[in-house]
């Protein structure tokens, strides 16, 4: 990695002391921001980085060594009409808050909200992203082009290369905070295979046949249950420790990194488990994993069928939707413990 000074009419980071990272969210992209951010981090070490994530995603990366600061952003108190007086209101305690001048702004949310969030810091200069949406680029003193359709790891990439830093492939890596171990808990979590089963998205998580098959068929292997969900069936079984609903952040990203194996949904968790574990497998239903799996070379993704890397698809493959049957559960566990 090298630095090259300006580029694409981006000012010089050289003559700043402190750089605002803008990435209140969600729990994945927040993930796929830290290679950039560290890029920027190795080039220009006199920086002060402070990031803004939403509150209950702050832990994700307080402790990191690429950040002096975490804010934390209390997104969930600006909901409704009464959360917009709030919002202004910390508008007042936003704009006061510590820094060193000059201050650069770099928002790599890119929505409405972030580009005013930006914008109220009241630093100059305030560089985006060419994919914002929702008018958050008419808050931009420069834009970053962007390919779209590109790996959300590649866009962010682009912005650190727009100030002259060279990024290769092999620089890239995700530096999470330790994480912290569940108390109270002793399992033997190098021989275990940690299962993340739910999400948020509609038509990823595993059916209650498809989970208990793939428990059944890891058997006699340990598999611990992680994850949040509201009254799905959870499997009893001698070789399954659930602590679903029952972890941390911190507690979950430390559970990820210890395990011997992780099999996760399409969701904010299996990009943790990609960062800290090698043996990362994750399933894709319905999305694109050239666009959204898991990016370090070394997990593995199941799609249409099959497991490859997530570049190995094709485009047709992409695009094919097909749930996970408990048949598919039980080849992918084999799979596993061949």
């Amino acid at each position: 990695m090298s630095n090259d000074g300006m580029t694409s009419g981006c000012p010089d980071l050289r003559d700043f002391k402190s750089v605002l990272i803008v990435k209140p969210s969600s729990l994945g992209d927040i993930v796929h921001t830290l290679p950039a951010v560290k890029a920027i981090r190795e080039a220009y070490p006199h920086l002060k980085l402070r990031w803004l994530a939403n509150t209950e995603w702050a832990p994700l990366i307080q402790g990191s060594p690429l950040i002096d600061e975490v804010i934390p952003f209390p997104r969930k108190k600006f909901r409704g009409l009464a959360g917009l007086l709030r919002f202004w209101n910390w508008r007042r305690e936003w704009m006061l808050m510590p820094r060193e001048e000059p201050e650069i702004v770099l928002d790599f949310q890119g929505l409405l909200r972030s580009g005013i969030v930006s914008r109220w810091r009241g630093s100059r200069p305030v560089i985006g992203l060419s994919d914002a949406r929702e008018g958050a680029r008419y808050f931009y003193s420069h834009i970053v082009p962007v390919n779209a359709g590109a790996h959300a790891v590649d866009r962010y990439l682009e912005m650190p290369r727009a100030f002259g830093i060279e990024v290769s492939p092999e620089d890239v890596s995700f530096d999470l905070a330790e994480g912290s171990k569940p108390a109270g808990v002793d399992l033997n979590w190098g021989e275990s295979v940690v299962v993340h089963p739910w999400s948020r998205g509609e038509g990823k998580s595993l059916s209650d046949e498809a989970l208990a098959a793939l428990c059944e068929a890891l058997a006699p292997r340990g598999v611990i249950l992680v994850g949040m969900h509201e009254g799905a069936k959870v499997p009893q079984a001698a070789h399954v420790t659930d602590l679903s609903n029952r972890t941390s952040l911190a507690e979950l990203v430390w559970i990820m990194r210890q395990a011997g194996r992780v099999i996760s949904v399409d969701s904010g968790p299996m990009h943790i488990a990609a960062a800290v574990n090698p043996r990362t497998l994750g399933l894709y239903t319905w999305s694109d994993p050239r666009k959204v799996g898991p990016y370090p070379a070394t997990a593995d993704v199941w799609k249409a069928g099959r497991i490859a890397k997530r570049t190995a698809f094709s485009a047709e493959e992409c695009v094919k939707e097909m749930s996970i049957s408990p048949a598919a559960a039980r080849e992918m566990a084999a799979w596993v413990k061949g």
